[in-house]
Order: structure tokens, then C-alpha cells, then sequence
């Protein structure tokens, strides 16, 4: 099945391509921006941060942050899913182009991603995709990264976190966090893609995407297949955005209610229901509708 039509995107976005107002944090390797079929005018780098374009097209970090983007903010009728292309995508490079050539989902310190978290906040995300893996560090380095998630959430940020790819069952201090939505990656039939890293938390408060044979653009502007729960996070993070823009004056909350088909009962699986951004679509209109 198209991977829209699995998780009841295409409907959303026959009705709007997001809006400039919604402010998504990609933190993530640095991005072609240069690319014809990327909507140019709505791609930032934070102020005072380098790095954005690409030096070394061919370098890993390059590739995953360009495939990454494109999924999100190509322009509609291009080879990419262009999800939420109207929407402001705020770039925050944090994985160095030098580095991460070995076909690894990319990785960070606690220390750098909790610094990227903050600093993308500040610039204004309403939205912040995180499709990167972590490294290992010592306690100081996961309580710096608690920090800035809990800054994040105290600023009514949503996060969108990849599970992670070592086919696992477990957690980590991403997707424990309370403030967060852990993203799984499923075929094109809903199930659990080998590679995804499950467990309780991210059964529990997080969503399945799309997750296996993805059409996305590379940094040459060619079409390029890719998989793993980095490229399943942005389809969740697009039907946020999404949402986002058509209910602009909604809470975190509540666009997180929606998305998640929050019911208040807890979830005891360790797979996490498939996203249907139709159905969440459906939940803000009858919330703002008084039904």
C-alpha cells in the first residue's frame, strides 16, 4: 500500500500543504537546500548556527538530513512523500558531514542533542523531529538531555523521536520521556519492520509510521529508497504539522491527543498503534466544533 494512503495522510493533504506559522526543528544532518524540488523559501538554518547546506553531498550526514527533509518539505508532485512543503522548516545540523559513513542511523551525545533541543525551542519550533540515535554517555549527559526535553515540553513543544534501528526491545532516555511521541517503523502493511526497536514506552505513548521502501530525494535531487525509523518519524512529525495548521490556535495538548488517539486507558503493547492523521484530523474538528 502507498505508504499516505496507509497512514491516511493523502486526505489531510488534499486540504492544506501547512502553513509558514508552523515551525518545524529538524535536527538532524545538514540539508541541500539548494535542491529545485525543495520549497527553498521555507527552509531556514537557526540563526547562528552553521552548517545548514551541505558541503559533501556524497557524506552520510548529508543524505540522511536531505532524505529527512524532503519528505517533508519537497514540493508537492515531486518523488518525495512533500507531506507539509507550506509549512517553516528550521534546520539545526548536528551531525558533522566528517563523520557517519558507515550507513548507521546517525548518532549524538546526550550533551549535543540537549544543547540542539534548546537552541531550536528558542528559535521558535512548534514541532522538533528527531531522527538520531545516541550515544553512549555518563549520567551527567542523560540529566542534560532530561533537562532540555523538559524544557522543550514546558514550552509546549511537540518531539517526535525515531524508536531507533538496532531491532531491539527496550528503551532508551529519548522514549522514556513523558514529553515525547517514539515513532516505530512498519510495512506497507502496518506490521512491525524488523529493524525498529520496540518496548513499553514507545507502546505505550507512541505511533507506527511507514517505515520500508520510502521514495525520498537524495542530495543530488535524485530519487532515493530509504527505510528505518528515521524516515518513519517525519510522517508523524508532517500530520502534526499538518493539523497544526489548520487548528493554529490548539494546544500542544491537544494536537498530541489527537495524533496519539489518546483515550486516557494506558497501553500495555509494545507495538504502538499505526498513525491515522485522518482520524486525528477528524478528533480536532469535532473538539473545535463543541462535540
Amino acid at each position: 500500500m502507498d505508504p499516505l494512503e496507509l497512514v491516511r495522510l493523502t486526505p489531510l493533504m488534499q486540504r492544506t500543504s501547512g502553513s509558514a506559522s508552523v515551525s518545524v526543528g529538524l535536527i538532524d544532518g545538514p540539508v541541500s537546500t539548494e535542491l529545485p524540488d525543495l520549497v527553498q523559501e521555507n527552509i531556514r538554518t537557526i540563526p547562528g548556527v552553521s552548517g545548514g547546506s551541505c558541503v559533501r553531498a556524497a557524506s552520510a550526514a548529508c543524505t540522511h538530513g536531505t532524505l529527512v527533509a524532503a519528505i517533508l518539505v519537497a514540493k508537492r508532485g515531486s518523488r518525495a512523500p512533500s507531506i507539509c512543503p507550506g509549512c517553516t522548516l528550521l534546520l539545526r545540523p548536528i551531525f558533522a558531514e566528517s563523520t557517519q559513513e558507515d550507513g548507521r542511523m546517525p548518532s549524538a551525545t546526550p550533551e549535543e542533542l540537549a544543547k540542539a533541543i534548546v537552541e531550536t525551542v528558542k528559535a521558535g519550533a512548534r514541532i522538533i523531529n528527531l531522527s538520531v540515535g545516541l550515544l553512549r554517555s555518563k549520567i551527567e549527559g542523560d540529566r542534560a538531555l532530561g533537562q532540555a526535553l523538559d524544557y522543550a515540553a514546558g514550552h509546549r513543544v511537540l518531539i517526535l523521536v525515531a524508536a531507533g534501528n538496532q531491532g531491539t526491545i527496550g528503551s532508551s532516555t529519548l522514549t522514556r520521556h513523558p514529553g515525547v511521541i517514539p515513532v516505530a517503523g512498519c510495512d506497507p502493511q502496518g506490521r512491525p519492520i524488523g529493524l525498529s526497536n520496540l518496548g513499553s514506552s514507545i507502546g505505550r505513548r507512541g505511533l507506527s509510521a511507514p517505515g520500508t521502501n520510502i521514495t525520498s530525494l537524495g542530495p543530488d535531487g535524485k530519487p532515493q529508497r530509504c527505510e528505518g525509523t528515521s524516515i518513519a518519524t517525519p510522517f508523524v512529525t508532517g500530520a502534526a504539522a499538518l493539523i497544526w495548521s489548520e487548528f493554529p490556535t490548539a494546544s500542544a495538548g491537544l494536537i498530541k491527543l489527537a495524533i496519539t488517539g489518546g483515550d486516557g486507558r494506558q497501553r500495555a503493547a509494545i507495538v504502538p498503534p499505526l498513525l491515522d492523521a485522518w482520524a486525528a484530523y477528524q478528533t480536532m474538528l469535532s473538539m473545535s466544533n463543541g462535540r
